[in-house]
């Protein structure tokens, strides 16, 4: 079996949106800031790390325990969340420094290539407009109504049977640790992409490969993977 798995060629790849495609995480936070100063309540810089990655609901559903807010109150918050950042992403949604470099690399490659997010598709299909992408996606899959959402790796499957793809033939590019655990825990490589003020973290060292911007990435860092 081992033989067989390196014997295997990569040739899709499948990105995250928020934080690795498009600068979303500082409206994200700033959403939930809002909605936390509504019940006086504040999340620190590392808190809201710790959770970057999860679904909004699942998001809520760890802040609102820890905080003892009101449970019942977590789907009309998880509505309001979503809503806004659509909103701050219509209005001030910008590119992450070599979104066009990376899908040109894998085009020129006959990637197949897929899209795994935890955000609901109302907002993935915004951003893959704004991005100008959607005829280069191949695939795909939101984790917002799926049983599981990162770090479990059912959206990464999904994404990788669309593109009727094996995992072990598909390389992922992630910027937060809960996306790269359901990316590795899929059987997959993965490539992250940590924002400046998480680069250090010691947990990125369960990835393949850790760049600070997808322009860093090339043929010969792909080889080496």
């Amino acid at each position: 079996m081992h033989v067989i798995f390196a014997l295997m060629k990569l040739n899709t790849v499948i990105f995250d949106m928020d934080g690795l495609l498009i600068d979303s995480e500082p409206l994200w936070k700033k959403a939930a800031g809002a909605l936390f100063d509504t019940y006086g309540k504040q999340l620190t810089t590392e808190q809201y790390l710790s959770t970057t990655g999860l679904r909004t609901k699942e998001f809520l559903d760890h802040w609102f325990m820890h905080f003892n807010l009101p449970g019942a109150e977590i789907a009309n918050a998880e509505t309001i969340i979503i809503n806004e950042v659509i909103k701050l992403v219509q209005q001030k949604g910008k590119p992450m420094p070599g979104v066009q470099y990376i899908f040109n690399f894998f085009l020129e490659r006959n990637f197949k290539i897929g899209l795994a997010s935890s955000s609901p598709p109302e907002l993935i299909n915004l951003v893959v407009d704004l991005l100008g992408i959607k005829d280069h996606v191949m695939a795909i899959s939101s984790a917002a109504a799926m049983a599981y959402g990162k770090p479990h790796p059912e959206v990464y499957l999904n994404c990788a049977e669309k593109l009727n793809t094996i995992p072990v033939e598909c390389i992922c590019f992630e910027d937060s640790f809960n996306g790269m655990i359901a990316a590795k825990a899929a059987k997959m490589k993965c490539v992250v992409v940590p924002s400046l003020h998480d680069s250090k973290n010691r947990g990125w060292e369960a990835a393949d490969l850790k760049i600070s911007t997808l322009t860093n990435f090339n043929g010969l860092l792909l080889d080496s993977i």
